[in-house]
């Protein structure tokens, strides 16, 4: 018989009748422990693990009533048993006014070093791995105690994903995708964010991944250039705001010459005839793509290698607009001042008439020049608007993708180079009903996740490779 204990955050003892049901007899639940909402909290998972005597210890993450299938907690013993992983998880359902759907997660790796990886609420732990996690925590955190646990039991032991539909759970958090991307940005979290940049820099350091601050000089190359910048719009079917962007990067007043590229990848909406509508302006270039995949990535590697294009390349998407004339001349400003490979900016959130909107300006304070690269393996993105040095791009390129190229490319720089910031507003980002991440599948939001933890798995091998040259 299977012995496990449970541990199980609800500040009311009655609610925990209903939580474990549908258990054969051929396990015992050996105790039941209810902890409050402090889980967060290094010496709350002290005491779990001073508690935990089974061989496997369950850690249930929601206030809800949790309820498995039928031997479904057998079958997580029964893989953790089969696998010898440190810790199992499994797909599930959620339930939310009355609709049940599925919610599958998706595998771990190397690179799965975002804090808010999800794995479902139920945590399966080996008791011994758990302990050996646990003994290890030598700092106490108030929020990313869970993250320390998953990080440290991850160097140690694998984390097996179980996908099948085990268990039924109560869905707290009903936004859409867009409204849920830029919660680790808002300045309410900044607390939580420095706790978790903590815990993955150490992280970091106990495996061999950690880059120290030190950065290879840019050398801006003496290749004449006819144009100092360009500002590149990748678009397909954006008829209902290309002409605003492209209005906005020419509007640009610059000490230097500049020009636009605008890369349609076979828009079939009316968006060409938009682009067409600033033919007569010279410093606009107009490149049709063929019928060949690209995705945002090819596209931005059609401009890169364009014989047109500057020395650096500028950021702008097709639903979004620079924050006034003085973007580009900023832009080109903070290369030389900062002597980095890249640029990031500051943007604004807006709706689609430019009113702010929540979280507001978004500065991407987690990226600081001494552990920026780092951190970085932990953050979804690394802000807007982005420039960069053209003849190193055109060494590197972006991937041909759709999502993630622009992230994949900035970890590839920071490995070597210093990523330079403008905390001043240049950017103002759009959110409306037709951007491409507002409102995802699941299966789509887990599509690009796993995408974005194989970019940082491979750049995480890279770094550690790198490290023991």
């Amino acid at each position: 018989m299977k012995r496990i204990d449970c541990f199980i955050p609800f500040q009311d003892d009655r609610q925990v009748s209903g939580t474990l049901s549908n258990l054969s007899r051929e396990t015992e639940i050996r105790q039941i422990v209810t902890v409050p909402e402090s889980l967060k909290k290094t010496e709350t998972l002290r005491q779990v693990a001073a508690r935990a005597e089974a061989e496997y210890t369950l850690i249930y993450t929601k206030f809800t009533d949790l309820n498995f299938g039928l031997f479904a907690l057998e079958r997580m013993l029964a893989i953790a048993d089969d696998t010898g992983a440190a810790m199992v998880y499994a797909d599930h359902f959620n339930e939310s006014d009355g609709i049940r759907k599925e919610a599958p997660v998706i595998d771990y790796q190397l690179g799965s070093l975002r804090d808010d990886f999800d794995f479902g609420s139920v945590l399966l732990y080996r008791t011994s791995a758990l302990k050996e996690a646990v003994a290890r925590m030598d700092v106490d955190y108030e929020f990313a105690a869970l993250y320390d646990l998953r990080l440290k039991v991850s160097q140690k032991g694998v984390l097996e994903h179980i996908n099948e539909y085990l268990y039924y759970e109560i869905e707290t958090d009903n936004r859409k995708s867009g409204e849920k991307l830029f919660d680790y940005v808002d300045p309410k979290n900044r607390g939580v964010q420095i706790e978790m940049e903590k815990v993955v820099t150490r992280h970091l350091k106990d495996i061999g991944g950690y880059l120290e601050p030190v950065f290879k000089p840019v050398r801006f190359s003496d290749e004449p250039f006819e144009y100092e910048a360009s500002v590149v719009i990748p678009c397909k079917n954006r008829v209902q705001t290309i002409a605003d962007a492209i209005r906005s990067a020419l509007s640009q007043k610059t000490s230097f010459p500049y020009n636009v590229i605008v890369v349609d990848d076979n828009s079939d909406d009316g968006t060409v005839d938009e682009i067409l509508k600033f033919k007569d302006d010279p410093r606009l270039i107009y490149v049709a793509q063929d019928k060949t995949y690209h995705a945002i990535g090819g596209n931005w590697n059609v401009a890169l290698h364009h014989p047109k294009c500057g020395r650096f390349a500028l950021q702008l998407d097709s639903d979004d607009m620079y924050y006034d004339e003085n973007t580009v001349q900023k832009f080109v400003d903070a290369f030389y001042a900062q002597n980095c490979a890249m640029v990031v900016g500051t943007y604004q959130m807006t709706d689609f008439d430019l009113n702010p909107l929540p979280p507001y300006v978004v500065d991407h304070k987690e990226w600081t020049p001494e552990n920026g690269r780092n951190n970085a393996l932990r953050v979804n993105g690394l802000g807007a608007p982005r420039g960069f040095y053209v003849p190193l791009l055109r060494t590197l390129n972006f991937p041909t993708t759709k999502y993630g190229e622009d992230y994949a490319v900035g970890l590839r720089v920071s490995r070597e180079y210093q990523i330079g910031r403008i905390w001043d507003v240049m950017y103002s980002c759009r959110r409306w009903a037709n951007n491409s991440d507002a409102s995802l599948d699941i299966f789509k939001v887990n599509s690009n996740n796993l995408y974005k933890d194989r970019i940082r798995t491979w750049e995480l091998k890279a770094r550690i490779a790198m490290n023991k040259r």
